[in-house]
């Protein structure tokens, strides 16, 4: 008779503990009902799993880790914080990445891609040569009009002597706006042409002619170049001819003397005329410009009229000698 009293007693503790959390403002579901078994057996009790359970902010810890296994959520129902929900200081954050990326995106462009003739093409726009063990590059597109400055003719004496001619007429006006960007890497192409032609012992044969005063080399553009040359270079020069010189190239030679050795000021030569360079080498393959042809002409001839003149009027002098004694005597 006390398995009853003692049904009730368990009753009680579970209206009171219904009561409890009900102040709470939330019902506790039912955790077991009473098994009745055979008779004379302590009676037992067996827990049942709840068959739905409230989910809110408010549980505690310990009510989320007694949740049962078999407990099936529906994550889609659950409410979640959308993109408005975000704090201001989020979304400008956000933002100017994207603005960022995008314009990005709107200003990188596709990288050409070269072909093989556009390739070989690039490759002869510059050259990279090597001067006094340092590597320097040319461009080559620049100085396109200009490498005419210097040529080959042909070789004198033994047949290994080479004749490098340098045509000033060919040079850039200094009125231009990139004229020393023009210079810088006409001097560069000159020395490696230099270089390139010259194997044993040479000459160099400047025509001055028919170059006007604005395409006449600087000072320290000739010096630059006497000092960017090898030393090689310089021993195995034997003559440097200047054709039709003028006063200004004198002037400039003569200003340079105290930065060149005495045994170069020795190996320049002055011509007046082409017909005293053809006996000094030979022409066959030197070209010769025909301005500088036509300029050479032009002083021929007004060489030959100075003569007649000057003949003409010596021979009338002795005239005037001969009768100015007659005349005394008479």
């Amino acid at each position: 008779m006390s398995s009853p009293s003692g049904d009730e007693g368990m009753d009680q503790t579970h209206e009171h503990k219904m009561s409890f959390e009900g102040a709470e403002g939330r019902p506790a579901p039912p955790t077991s009902l009473p098994l009745q078994g055979q008779v004379g057996v302590a009676s037992q009790r067996k827990k049942l799993s709840a068959p739905r359970i409230s989910l809110s902010l408010d549980q505690s810890e310990d009510d989320l880790f007694d949740t049962p296994d078999d407990l099936d959520i529906n994550v889609d129902d659950l409410d979640t914080p959308d993109e408005a929900d975000y704090t201001d200081h989020e979304i400008d954050w956000e933002e100017p990445q994207a603005s960022q990326s995008e314009s990005v995106k709107e200003t990188v462009e596709p990288i050409p891609t070269y072909s093989a003739q556009e390739e070989r093409q690039d490759s002869k726009l510059w050259r990279t040569v090597i001067i006094g063990e340092q590597e320097h590059r040319i461009n080559m597109k620049s100085i396109e009009p200009y490498q005419k400055v210097i040529s080959h003719g042909g070789y004198y004496g033994n047949g290994a002597n080479a004749i490098i001619v340098f045509a000033a007429c060919f040079l850039p006006d200094s009125d231009r706006e990139d004229y020393h960007e023009i210079m810088e890497n006409l001097f560069l192409y000159v020395i490696s042409t230099l270089e390139l032609m010259v194997a044993e012992d040479y000459m160099i044969v400047y025509l001055n002619g028919a170059t006007p005063h604005r395409r006449t080399p600087g000072f320290n553009w000739l010096k630059r170049c006497y000092q960017m040359i090898d030393r090689r270079l310089r021993k195995n020069l034997k003559s440097f001819i200047i054709v039709h010189p003028s006063w200004f190239i004198r002037t400039i030679l003569a200003i340079t003397k105290p930065f060149i050795s005495s045994k170069f000021s020795s190996k320049i030569k002055y011509v007046n005329s082409l017909a005293e360079l053809k006996e000094l080498i030979p022409m066959e393959y030197v070209h010769i410009p025909e301005c500088i042809i036509r300029q050479d002409e032009e002083l021929r001839e007004a060489a030959e009229n100075s003569k007649i003149s000057s003949f003409l009027q010596g021979s009338e002098n002795p005239q005037e000698s001969i009768a100015q004694p007659n005349a005394s005597s008479s």
